[in-house]
């Protein structure tokens, strides 16, 4: 039988100063935040990452606002009250920082211990304590630290932002929104750009994180307010808006961006995209032409066709959509995703010694790409190229972890073990798929492959389960095959008759339905069924005929 196979769809040193910080003097240098889609689809960001920091470069003292408030008559027990560094304990600090930044964390974390419990109300102590054991992997005890450093300095924002970074390396993304909150609010107006920026990144990639979107906006409001010349903070902004909700609001944003910058591929791709969710496909497509040919390289080019032809094929695999994606592989012979979709577009048009070459060259351009490979096998088994088609497919299982491609990789190889009579295997395959991922064609062929190894009653639960998914003539005639083999003459004759009354020229089917019927010993009806499938042109009810004709 013949059966259609649907392509896979396929992103510093801590300085106190009473003066105020002026320099990104905080446990992480950098913050690993990813941006948002540029496709309006959210991207899970990476988690902010603490780096060694530099050498220190000052003697540290605790701020005149912590020594107040260290000072401060208690409600609770009397605590001792601030003694300023001597000489020597600085020399200790120093001594501990070296071993720090050597990587000697294990004789670092001693020496701040040491130091801890000499003067336990200097917060640098507390700060190169907390390094040395996150440096080890001992979050828990990092976190204690930087708890203390917040406690003895709290007007600054290092103690919380550091303890945000702890909150998020754990997993804890409630409280490291809460801390990176708190360290921006303590160092708004007291520090420098760079530093408010690095603080304000880690915010915003715990927004982005829990999807607060109305969050991110302000965030990369204030953060494109200090940097107005930062495009990219701009369309990041805009990004933000349109999660939000609030597309249209980021269209200026983003006009402004273009008329700065005419080629800002980010822009122009986020532009049409706002456009389409208006329903105004022609003004997106003609934002994407207007920023193609302002487009100063082939891989920007190569960008904006593509989505041209993504979007174009939203509505359908229209001959336009193809040449665009034509047009995206030629301006960018490297883009795999452009192959990728042109062999997508000429599979769904019956093109499909063009889907092969295209899918064959994105395979080519990412030999890891699961989903690729797995859309080859697809290819390659619809061309009849079993054996290529099984080795794509195993390939597939083996370099992806999703569920989805794994399945369809499975499907790919069960059909193919099936086609080439392996049916233990096809079996065992296609059993896998449709545990991760359910699907009408994978039971289907889990069926057939059942009642090939003549497991009707496995048969039986599989085709129901196809027909439950997505009901149609082909698999209930399967079905109602399977139902007579396994002796269950009633249901099949149930099964058989709804699919002859809502399709009175199915032959197979008024076939199927005599044989219930003589099963049940209605031979008359049975001659009946027979008779009308005969008529339909169905060569084995004629001999079915013929051979109740001559019975004694």
């Amino acid at each position: 039988m013949s059966h259609k196979l649907p392509i896979l769809l396929l992103s510093a040193a801590l300085t106190f100063a009473a003066s105020g910080r002026t320099s990104a003097q905080t446990a992480a240098e950098e913050i690993g935040v990813t941006q948002i889609s540029t496709t309006l689809q959210q991207t899970q960001p990476t988690s902010p990452q603490i780096k060694i920091p530099a050498v220190i470069t000052q003697a540290v003292q605790a701020t005149n606002a912590a020594a107040d408030a260290l000072n401060a008559v208690p409600s609770g027990p009397a605590l001792p009250p601030v003694v300023p560094p001597t000489p020597a304990y600085q020399a200790g600090l120093g001594t501990a920082q070296q071993s720090l930044q050597a990587g000697n964390y294990r004789q670092a974390q001693k020496q701040y211990e040491a130091l801890v419990a000499q003067n336990y109300q200097n917060p640098q102590a507390h700060f190169g304590l907390g390094l040395s054991l996150f440096a080890q992997s001992d979050l828990n005890g990092a976190k204690f630290e930087f708890s203390q450093l917040a406690a003895l300095d709290p007007t600054g924002f290092e103690g919380p932002y550091n303890l945000g970074v702890i909150a998020s390396r754990q997993g804890q993304s409630a409280e490291a929104l809460t801390q990176f909150g708190k360290a921006a609010g303590l160092a708004r107006g007291k520090v420098t750009v760079a530093v408010m920026r690095q603080v304000l990144e880690a915010l915003a990639g715990e927004q982005t994180r829990k999807q607060d979107y109305a969050g991110l906006v302000t965030t990369l409001s204030e953060m494109s307010r200090a940097e107005p010349a930062d495009l990219g903070l701009q369309v990041r902004e805009a990004q933000a808006l349109v999660l939000s909700g609030q597309g249209t609001v980021a269209l200026p944003v983003l006009y402004a961006v273009r008329q700065t910058e005419p080629g800002n591929v980010d822009a122009a791709l986020l532009t049409a995209d706002i456009y389409i969710d208006q329903k105004l496909q022609s003004r997106a497509i003609r934002e994407l032409d207007l920023a193609t040919a302002a487009a100063t390289d082939g891989t920007a080019k190569g960008r904006l066709l593509l989505h041209k032809a993504e979007l174009l094929a939203a509505a359908s695999p229209s001959k336009e959509a193809l040449q665009a994606a034509v047009a995206a592989t030629q301006a960018d012979s490297r883009s795999a995703a452009a192959f990728a979709k042109l062999g997508e577009l000429r599979f769904a048009r019956s093109d499909r010694s063009g889907a092969l070459s295209a899918w064959q060259t994105a395979v080519k351009l990412e030999p890891k790409n699961g989903l690729y490979r797995a859309n080859l096998a697809v290819v390659r088994l619809s061309l009849g190229q079993l054996s290529e088609a099984a080795q794509d497919a195993r390939s597939a299982s083996n370099l992806s972890s999703d569920n989805a491609t794994v399945a369809r990789a499975q499907f790919v190889l069960g059909v193919a073990s099936y086609r080439q009579k392996a049916y233990a295997q096809a079996r065992s395959v296609l059993a896998s798929s449709v545990l991760k991922a359910p699907s009408a064609e994978a039971y289907l062929w889990l069926g057939l492959t059942s009642y090939a190894l003549k497991d009707y009653a496995g048969a039986v639960d599989a085709l129901t389960q196809s027909n439950t998914l997505q009901p149609n003539a082909a698999t209930r005639v399967n079905l109602g095959s399977a139902l007579l083999a396994a002796a269950r003459y009633s249901e099949a004759e149930t099964v058989l008759r709804a699919v002859v009354v809502a399709d009175a020229s199915n032959a197979a089917a008024w076939y199927q339905l005599g044989l219930a019927r003589r099963a049940l010993g209605r031979e008359a009806e049975a001659q009946t069924s027979f008779r009308t499938a005969a008529n339909l042109g169905d060569a084995r009810a004629r001999s079915a005929l013929k051979v109740k004709a001559g019975a004694p």
